[in-house]
């Protein structure tokens, strides 16, 4: 029975994709979802994707997070590195900006065309694709480039106090330059001046 796997094999605010489920075919699974979601077992996030009905402690629905399905649909995809956070997003996470970011922005191999927007339970996310193949051994070498790319755009601070919050932010990433020199010639030139501005061209040569 395919709600007993489901049970057995995800938890409550897990993100379940059609791909993932055995039966007959994709057709016959997708009546048994419906089927599901319409006993209140299930829930639809987005196309192709559900999770577990659930009560919070307060007493209202449950409801998946966001960020878990973008996780698992464009960053680790069975426990392979396939993607990245990028954008404002980025900037937020490590202090360049104190704005909080109206949408998920995210490089992944899973990206079909350049860009593609989708609305994923009332929040937005942007999906790039990127200029190499993400792997697990390029992927901060590429989001730092992505990162140089626009950080004139998004960062809130400059001079020595950018400098400074850029060398924590190469030092907390570990980031690997003589992968950044494998790659640099895909980004646009202004990447180039951002990192000499950045105090860090010393670390490029």
């Amino acid at each position: 029975m395919l709600f007993e796997y489901i049970i057995n094999n995800y938890d409550k605010d897990e993100p379940i994709f059609i791909s993932e489920l055995p039966g007959k075919s994709k057709n016959s699974i997708r009546q048994e979802l419906k089927k599901l979601v319409d006993e209140g077992k299930l829930e639809r996030l987005y196309n192709g994707v559900y999770y577990l009905s659930y009560t919070t402690i307060l007493g209202t629905k449950g409801r998946i997070s966001v960020d878990k399905f973008v996780n698992k649909k464009y960053m680790v995809h069975e426990g392979i590195t396939i993607g990245y956070i990028t954008g404002m997003q980025l900037a937020n996470m490590y202090g360049f900006t104190s704005q909080n970011p109206s949408c998920i922005e995210v490089c992944s191999n899973e990206a079909t065309t350049t860009q593609r927007k989708l609305n994923i339970a009332g929040r937005t996310v942007i999906v790039y694709k990127p200029l190499a193949k993400v792997t697990e051994k390029n992927k901060t070498a590429l989001q730092f480039l992505d990162f140089m790319t626009v950080i004139d755009i998004y960062s809130e601070i400059s001079g020595d106090a950018l400098q400074y919050k850029l060398k924590e932010y190469v030092k907390e990433i570990n980031i690997d330059f003589k992968i950044v020199r494998e790659y640099i010639a895909l980004y646009p030139d202004k990447v180039y001046r951002n990192i000499y501005q950045g105090g860090l061209m010393h670390e490029l040569v």
